[in-house]
């Protein structure tokens, strides 16, 4: 609601058959899942709760928002780990070039704070052990980084032809150029180390754009805090942009949020674009030798950004790039 009334829209007025909502969901409602196995364990059948279901499922986040919003037109529930945030607004663009919608409402939510699941990424070494410093555990590239910080939250954007944007006095915050997604087929947690897969998809998002990586003023890194990724991403951004741009890492502040992870750095990105302010990576006091990046840190940089990319990886290969551009 909040996104819609900031785009000047209100879904008492739009043609809502016309309206999409795209909504990335990782895990769906996890935490009633597991009550509800406990309370059929405990007391039997009866305790179950017959809205078990529709809390359960992963694409009620959409349809909710749908509902609440009036928007009859597709209404979809991308699930590509911590990158559906990402696919979610790549997905929405498609929508848009493809003529199905006018508007899409697209974006990514994740709520797995739970016992269970805590533990089960601790388990499998994603999380970081720097618990006596909890400020300071989440440490996108930095040398001593180990593992990330689990978080929970949602973030959502309003997108729409820039002509059909204009045409009825909307301001857009910034252009969506280019969305590019790619696998790496290589591990089912673990990123391919060469970047490769990923590069793929970085460079399907400059193609659509219109870009080449000289083009490209500041990079918003998937940054999670754990080893594999940071390094394959470093790999990567220095391959790709030996311009250097400067990299940020709002995991550094934000933690991991997993599914809406994506969705909270292409926000960022967007205000970037609109503020001119790169904000610098947490807990980054300095990058290991073998990580040739201009990473911000310490203090906010404040510089004018035409163009900027927002990575996002996620567990199953899954990479999608955007591709921001300033109005």
């Amino acid at each position: 609601r909040q996104a819609v009334a900031d785009a000047g829209l209100a879904p008492a007025r739009w043609d809502g058959s016309r309206v999409g909502v795209v909504l990335g969901v990782g895990v769906g409602g996890v935490s009633v899942l597991v009550d509800n196995a406990a309370k059929l364990a405990a007391s039997g059948p009866e305790a179950v709760s017959p809205l078990l279901v529709p809390m359960m499922i992963p694409n009620a986040a959409a349809g909710e928002v749908a509902i609440a919003l009036k928007a009859g037109g597709p209404s979809l529930a991308p699930a590509t780990a911590c990158a559906s945030g990402a696919t979610a607004v790549a997905v929405a663009r498609d929508l848009l070039l493809g003529g199905s919608c006018d508007v899409v409402v697209a974006g990514g939510a994740e709520s797995v704070l739970t016992p269970l699941v805590v533990t089960a990424f601790a388990r499998m070494g994603a999380l970081s052990t720097r618990n006596g410093d909890p400020a300071g555990a989440s440490r996108p590239f930095a040398a001593d980084r180990d593992g990330f910080v689990i978080g929970e939250g949602a973030a959502m954007l309003v997108l729409e032809r820039e002509a059909g944007a204009r045409a009825r006095g909307g301001r857009p915050r910034a252009l969506l150029t280019g969305a590019g997604s790619s696998t790496d087929a290589h591990h089912p947690t673990a990123p391919a180390p060469d970047g490769y897969g990923a590069q793929r998809a970085v460079q399907a998002a400059l193609d659509q754009a219109g870009w080449t990586p000289s083009d490209v003023d500041h990079i918003n890194a998937h940054g999670t805090s754990t080893p594999l990724n940071d390094a394959m991403e470093t790999t990567l951004i220095s391959r790709l942009f030996p311009h250097r741009p400067p990299v940020t890492a709002p995991k550094g502040v934000v933690g991991h949020t997993l599914a809406a992870a994506g969705a909270i750095e292409a926000v960022a990105t967007v205000l970037t674009l609109e503020r001119s302010v790169v904000p610098p990576i947490a807990n980054l006091d300095a990058l290991p030798d073998a990580f040739p990046l201009d990473c911000v840190t310490k203090e906010p940089r404040h510089q004018r950004v035409e163009t900027a990319l927002s990575h996002s990886f996620g567990f199953g290969g899954h990479n999608v790039a955007l591709a921001f551009q300033r109005a």
